[in-house]
Order: structure tokens, then sequence, then C-alpha cells
């Protein structure tokens, strides 16, 4: 065999190992997906976030053709799901169902938080946001915006509003407004919206930051008056509630609470790109828009990058955590 012959069989052979090593990749991505995905919850059912993922799996299922598993990993406020999903394998069949809590939020405020909700995540879309409310109950004197702003700045230190927990976006939320209105209000964090409502409509509280999806049942009922939003538009679900932004002009109040899809970091881009493809088409899909508007929330826009997105919101919170010096 000649030197020639020789080298023309020694690369054949090299290319012919190269494709058989790399196929088990190609073709797994390829068929890709070929089994049920897995769609974690950092929250036990029944919440929002838990509703929003049931939502998105059921329509996911439909546009992927696999089924897609909801898996609830309540504790840490989100976290501990959100750590599971940061630890799996980036294969595109652990994916996480986060919300701002846990993917901006909890790690300005808690340092026990070890996961980057920028870097240790895969992007892959977000799905919709739920706007904030200001509340009071309906016994109270105040019933507008600027009835509640000329309240609080007469009693300076005296008044209160009440959240669902000390670091959360409501928590965030009614800080945002005392940053920008420059309000001296106290906060009285709660463990969860369930003794928030009970002390509000109890008068033990004067103010309570919701999401607005969480209020209404009582809002509707005539038990508690929406003051205002805290984000900058209205919301197509209660179009008569005004926002802050425009009834007092404090254009920096801007929060809300938002819900975006994620898979581990390094996923391949294939993947990526396929799930990319499929959630686009969830968010166009009429029925769950339908469903999503019913729930209060608004959807997304497909063309929105998450990665663009979440570092503006985690540079808005950052700035709220540290003129409130909130620590977890």
């Amino acid at each position: 065999m000649t030197s020639s012959s020789l080298s023309r069989r020694v690369l054949l052979l090299a290319t012919a190992a190269a494709t058989l090593g790399a196929s088990p990749l190609l073709h797994a991505q390829t068929d890709y997906p070929s089994r049920p995905i897995t769609l974690v919850v950092g929250y036990p059912a029944g919440g929002s976030t838990d509703l929003t993922a049931r939502l998105v799996g059921a329509e996911l299922s439909k546009q992927i053709g696999e089924h897609v598993i909801i898996e609830n990993v309540g504790g840490a406020g989100g976290a501990i799901g959100a750590q599971r999903v940061a630890k799996a394998a980036p294969d595109g069949y652990t994916l996480l169902l986060g919300a701002s809590n846990e993917m901006a939020i909890a790690r300005l405020i808690n340092k026990a938080i070890k996961y980057d909700g920028l870097k240790d995540f895969t992007p892959v879309g977000l799905v919709s946001t739920q706007p904030l409310v200001m509340v009071t109950s309906a016994a109270s004197d105040v019933k507008t915006i600027p009835d509640f702003l000329s309240s609080v700045r007469a009693n300076p230190g005296q008044s209160s509003f009440g959240s669902s927990g000390v670091g959360t976006s409501l928590h965030l939320g009614g800080e945002s407004l005392k940053k920008a209105a420059g309000l001296e209000l106290v906060h009285v964090p709660y463990r969860g919206v369930a003794p928030l409502t009970s002390d509000l409509l109890g008068g033990q509280l004067q103010y309570g930051v919701f999401v607005l999806s969480s209020a209404l049942p009582n809002i509707r009922a005539g038990k508690l008056v929406p003051l205002g939003l805290l984000q900058k538009s209205r919301s197509a679900m209660a179009p008569q509630i005004p926002t802050f932004a425009e009834a007092a002009g404090l254009k920096d109040v801007d929060m809300n609470v938002w819900f975006a899809l994620y898979g581990p970091a390094g996923m391949p881009a294939a993947l990526t790109g396929k799930l990319r493809t499929a959630l686009a088409k969830v968010l166009q899909a009429p029925e769950f828009r339908a469903k999503m508007e019913e729930s209060g929330s608004t959807v997304a826009d497909p063309g929105i990058d998450l990665s663009e997105f979440q570092a503006a919101e985690t540079a808005k919170y950052r700035r709220i955590v540290e003129f409130a010096k909130i620590e977890g």
C-alpha cells in the first residue's frame, strides 16, 4: 500500500469514527422530543405560576407532539424548583416555568441563592405578565389615587401596606411606589395572600399590594377598593382601574409579575430553536390566549428577547432593593 493510499484510509477511518461518535447527539436533536418533557414549577399547585405552567404545558404538548408533565417543586419562594432545573441535563427534557421572584429578585436579597437567573439557564421565551394593584378596604375613606397620596403624605410613617412576603414582587411593587412618590409607608409582610386579605377586610391593615387576579374576587364583591395598578398600562381584565403612572404622573411606577420558559444552561441551539418556535405558536393560539386573559394575564409578544427583558427587569429590581435596603 502506497503512503498516499494509507493516508486516505486513515482519513476515511477518522471521519467515520467522528461521524459515529456525533450521531447520538445529532439524532437526539433531530428527533427531539422523543419522550415526555417535565415542566418544573417552583410552587405548590393552585397558584398563578402553576396555573400558567399548566396552560402552557397543555398547549405546548399539542405543538410538539409529546406529553408535558407538570412537576411542582415548592419551597424557598420558587428557588428550589429553579435550582433543580439549573442542575438538570441540558437535553430539553427538563424545563422551568419561572416567575420574576425566583428568576430575578431572589438572588438580589438572599445570599444563599447560588444560581444566577441570567447565566445558569437557557432562555426560551417570555410567556405572560400580570399587573399588581394597590387596594384598600371598602370601609376606608380612601377611594382614589389622589386620596391615597394625600392621606399617606398627611401622616408620614403612620400608614402601612401589606404584601405576601419580604422580597416578593408585591413587596417591591409597594417599594417602587414609595420611591417614585416619596412616601413614608411602612411595609408589613405576610405569609401569603390569605392572611393579608383577612387583615385588610378586618381593618387591621390599611393598604395591600396584590396580583390583580388575586384581588379581583373581593373587588367585584365590593369588599376591596382598587386604588391603582402599579404598571404603566391598564389591564384589559379591569380597564376601569387607573394606573399610578397616568393618574399621578409617576412614570417610574411600572411593576408586574412575569412568567417565562427556561431550560438548563448549555442547551443545544437546535433544541432551543425548536422550543422557541413551539412557544411562539403557543402564545398565538386563540384558546390559550383566551384562557390566559381569563386568568388575568397579558400574553407576551413572541418577538420579545427574554435575555434582554430579564436583564432590564433585574436592573430595575436591584435599584428598588437598594432603595428599600431589603434583605431576605
